[in-house]
C-alpha cells in the first residue's frame, strides 16, 4: 500500500501543529540506469520477460492500477510498446509471469494480473500479449467477508514436474489458514487457460494486508510481505504442507513490507530482496534454508516502492549482470543494473 508522498506530520512542540512534509531526497540512493515512460495513473508491480531467443528484446510488463487500468509493456530502453498495451482492465494490482504453459498443444510464456474489481485474473500470452483467459477467471468464489475477493497479489510457481499454479492473495483474508489460495493451471480445452483450486494457507497478522507474494521454484517456496510484520515462507508444494516455515524481516522496517524478488546466484544460492517501503529502500537477505540472514540494505531513488522483479541473465550492454526493475510513485518504473545494487558486499553472477 502506498502513501502520498506529500504526508501530513504531527509535529510534538508542546502543542499539536499540522503541517505539510516531504522526505528530503537521499543523496547517497542508488541510482537507476534508465527510467521508463510514466502511465497514466499509478505503476504498482512489474515483471520482467527474457527473450531466450534475443534477450536484448526481453520485455517489462507493469501495472498501472486504476479503475481505468492497464498492463504497460516496456523495452529496456524503457519505451513503452504502444500496441501490446493491454487497456481497459478494472484495477490491475500485481502481475506475474512464467514459461511454457501447454496450450493447444504449444509451450505459452504467459502474463497473470489480478483485477481487483471484477475478482478475476486475466491472463496473456507472451510476447504478443494475447488473452487467453477466455475473459477472466473468477477467483475466491464463495468468499463473503469484506474485500476478501478483492485480488492482489500474484505468483506462479512452476514444479519439478512441470506443473505451474497460481499463488493468489486479496485484499483481506482470514487470520489463520487460509488467506491465500492456490489453483493449478492447465488447458480448458479451447487454448485458453483453466484455474483448479488445490489449497487454501497462510497466516495473516491483520495489521495491513498482504499484497506481495514470491515464489522459489528451485527451492520450492512461497514467500508473501505481511504488511508491518514480516516475510511469512511456506513449501510451494501443496502437497508438503501448509505448515509456516519462518517469518523474518519482523524488525528494521519502516512501514510496510513490500515487493519480494529473488536474485540466484545457482539453484539454490543468491538474495531475497524486500521492498522498506517508507524508507525508500531494499533489504536484501541470504536465500539459503528458513534462517535469512540481512545482509545489505539498498537505498534506492525510486520512492514508496510497492512492487519489483529481478532477473540474473545479461540482457544487453547495459544489463550485463542481470536487471532489477522498482516501482516508484511518479508513475514510472526505475531499471537498476545489478551489480549497482550488489555493489561490494554482494555477489554477480
Amino acid at each position: 500500500m502506498k502513501y502520498s508522498y506529500n504526508t501530513i506530520c504531527l509535529l510534538g512542540l508542546g502543542f499539536s501543529v499540522l503541517v505539510s512534509c516531504k522526505p528530503a531526497p537521499d543523496t547517497n540512493a542508488i541510482k537507476p540506469a534508465v527510467i521508463t515512460q510514466p502511465v497514466k495513473y499509478d505503476t504498482d508491480d512489474p515483471a520482467i520477460w527474457v527473450n531466450k531467443a534475443d534477450p536484448s528484446k526481453s520485455l517489462v510488463i507493469g501495472t498501472d492500477k486504476n479503475t481505468d487500468g492497464a498492463l504497460y509493456v516496456f523495452d529496456l530502453d524503457g519505451k513503452i510498446i504502444a500496441d501490446k498495451v493491454i487497456r481497459g482492465l478494472k484495477r490491475p494490482n500485481n502481475v506475474d509471469l512464467a514459461y511454457g504453459l501447454m496450450l493447444n498443444g504449444k509451450p505459452t510464456d504467459i502474463a497473470i494480473t489480478t483485477e481487483r474489481m471484477t475478482h478475476k485474473l486475466r491472463i496473456f500470452s507472451l510476447p504478443d500479449m494475447k488473452p487467453v483467459d477466455n475473459g477472466g477467471i473468477e477467483m475466491f468464489t464463495n468468499e463473503k467477508g469484506f474485500e476478501y475477493r478483492d485480488l492482489m497479489g500474484i505468483a506462479i510457481y512452476t514444479a519439478k514436474d512441470g506443473k505451474m499454479y497460481a499463488v493468489v492473495g486479496r485484499k483481506n483474508g482470514p487470520k489463520t489458514g487460509g488467506y491465500i489460495w492456490q489453483y493449478l493451471l492447465g488447458d480448458d480445452g479451447t487454448g485458453n487457460v483453466k484455474a483448479t483450486l488445490v489449497r487454501k494457507f497462510g497466516e495473516y497478522s491483520g495489521k495491513k494486508e498482504i499484497e506481495s507474494i514470491a515464489v522459489d521454484n528451485e527451492l520450492g517456496y512461497i514467500y508473501y510481505s505481511d504488511e508491518q510484520t514480516g516475510v511469512r515462507q511456506y513449501y510451494a508444494d501443496p502437497e508438503k504442507g501448509d505448515k509456516q516455515l519462518a517469518i523474518f524481516g519482523t524488525s528494521g522496517f519502516n512501514a510496510d513490507h513490500e515487493g519480494i524478488s529473488i536474485y540466484k546466484l545457482t539453484d539454490t544460492t543468491g538474495y531475497i530482496l524486500v521492498s522498506d517501503q517508507g524508507a525508500n529502500r531494499f533489504q536484501i537477505f541470504s536465500r539459503e534454508g528458513i534462517n535469512h540472514k540481512l545482509l545489505k540494505v539498498a537505498n534506492v531513488s525510486a520512492r514508496q516502492s510497492d512492487g519489483s522483479d529481478v532477473v540474473n541473465v545479461p540482457l544487453n550492454d547495459t544489463f550485463k549482470h542481470g536487471l532489477f526493475v522498482v516501482m516508484s510513485d511518479d508513475k514510472t518504473l526505475h531499471y537498476y543494473k545489478w551489480e549497482d545494487i550488489a555493489g561490494l558486499e554482494l555477489r554477480v553472477k
